[in-house]
């Protein structure tokens, strides 16, 4: 099958075609068709499948078939969990749009938004936003939504994570109920297929891979190790393989910080990426990332979710996740558009609850190997880490913060007292 048979217009051909791309990918396949048929979609994808261009492609045709050029009202919204993910979805609607009349921007927190404001006054067809600054912008007066079309939920299942259910609710509101909805996500769990019971109306679903799978490509492998050995293993791990590209999962922002000086200390270059920081910062840390200048990204899983890395050979997980469906998204990172990639799992007796889930999810048992002078220690406790024991009582002391400034309008000036923010990672 080629893009031409999906009934792209030339000037979408021509951006496809100057980007390098031939064939559709299976995503693509089942998701064009219906969306420029005008049929709401739900649409399971993993990050990597080309699912961004499965719902760009089809949502510039049906708009440039009818342009708007004298008045631009927003006619199409993307919403994204994440600002990483807002930008690249940006990028892509972009250079899709090279040879279309067609506007479009982007808006997300974290930076100045006079210059956002500045191009939707201008007009703008497409809009790439994040739920936190769309609603701020919204209530200051300064964008509509009530020309949209076409609405994109992507990442919904993230979105979900992130809490941001309440915001999907009152974005939908502000929209006509006359629109096309197409919701993508890497899962069909219960609380998604729920969520769009709400949103969609008779949507055809597609499915390019099965649920929960992982990439065949990607080789996997667990070091068992003792907890406060991890660090000085994955350092030697990272030296003596010389590896120039790796991409590190952390739980919390604190031990990504605390693991990216140490390796730092250590003589390799890195970059932590996570919520609290600034949204300069992480692009900063990603552009050095993809570029060579820094060899190791230490992430936490919201602020990892939609990067765009292309051929990155290795993913280690210094911590496993408590999630065993994040441990798919983690590792689906390496193993891309037919390239190998190594998977591993630096993993400690607390977290072998966590590992036998994973192992369940994706169906099979993962080789494990340990490495002389970083041996498990025999008598740590199997007993499951406490996921967030303080974290919780200073998330809580805050969104107590956040419900008394909801009441007092003056201690928040920025509009954001719509909900009481559990956690820095969800800054958008």
């Amino acid at each position: 099958m080629s893009f031409q048979s999906l009934g792209l217009s030339e000037a979408l051909l021509k951006a496809v075609s100057k980007k390098g791309y031939t064939t559709p990918s299976p995503i693509q396949q089942k998701a064009i068709p219906p969306v420029l048929d005008g049929k709401d979609v739900l649409a399971s994808a993993q990050t990597g499948t080309g699912k961004t261009a499965g719902f760009t492609l089809p949502l510039l045709h049906i708009l440039s078939e009818n342009p708007k050029e004298k008045y631009r009202p927003i006619r199409a919204l993307i919403l994204t969990p994440t600002r990483e993910l807002a930008a690249q979805v940006y990028a892509n609607v972009r250079e899709y749009s090279e040879f279309l009349n067609l506007r479009s921007a982007v808006i997300f927190g974290g930076v100045n938004q006079k210059p956002q404001v500045s191009t939707i006054r201008q007009g703008v067809d497409i809009l790439v936003a994040t739920p936190g600054r769309l609603l701020d912008l919204q209530n200051q007066g300064l964008l509509s939504l009530k020309r949209v079309e076409i609405f994109v939920l992507d990442e919904a299942d993230r979105m979900l994570d992130m809490g941001f259910l309440r915001d999907i609710e009152k974005v939908i509101k502000s929209m006509p109920e006359k629109r096309q909805n197409l919701m993508f996500s890497a899962t069909f769990s219960k609380d998604i297929k729920k969520l769009a019971h709400g949103i969609l109306n008779n949507p055809v679903q597609v499915e390019a891979t099965p649920e929960n799978t992982t990439v065949e490509a990607i080789s996997q492998k667990v070091y068992r190790v003792a907890k406060g050995l991890k660090t000085g293993l994955i350092i030697k791990l990272i030296s003596e393989g010389n590896w120039k590209q790796v991409l590190v999962f952390n739980r919390t922002k604190h031990g990504a910080n605390k693991l990216c000086e140490k390796m730092i200390k250590a003589g390799i270059t890195a970059a932590a990426i996570h919520g609290n920081k600034s949204q300069g910062a992480r692009t900063k840390a990603l552009a050095g990332f993809k570029t060579g200048k820094v060899r190791v990204l230490v992430a936490t899983d919201i602020a990892a979710r939609g990067l765009d890395i292309p051929l990155l050979p290795h993913v280690i997980n210094f911590e496993l996740p408590n999630i065993s469906e994040d441990y798919v998204h983690r590792i689906g990172r390496t193993g891309r558009a037919g390239a190998s990639g190594e998977a591993i799992s630096l993993v400690s007796a607390d977290e072998t609850s966590f590992l036998r889930a994973i192992e369940k999810l994706i169906e099979m048992k993962l080789p494990v190997e340990i490495v002389e002078g970083f041996e498990p220690d025999p008598n740590a406790s199997t007993a499951p880490i406490k996921q967030g024991q303080g974290r919780q009582n200073r998330n809580s002391r805050n969104s107590n913060k956040s419900r008394n400034s909801s009441r007092n309008p003056q201690s928040n000036r920025t509009g954001n007292s719509r909900r009481p923010k559990r956690s820095n990672d969800r800054r958008n």
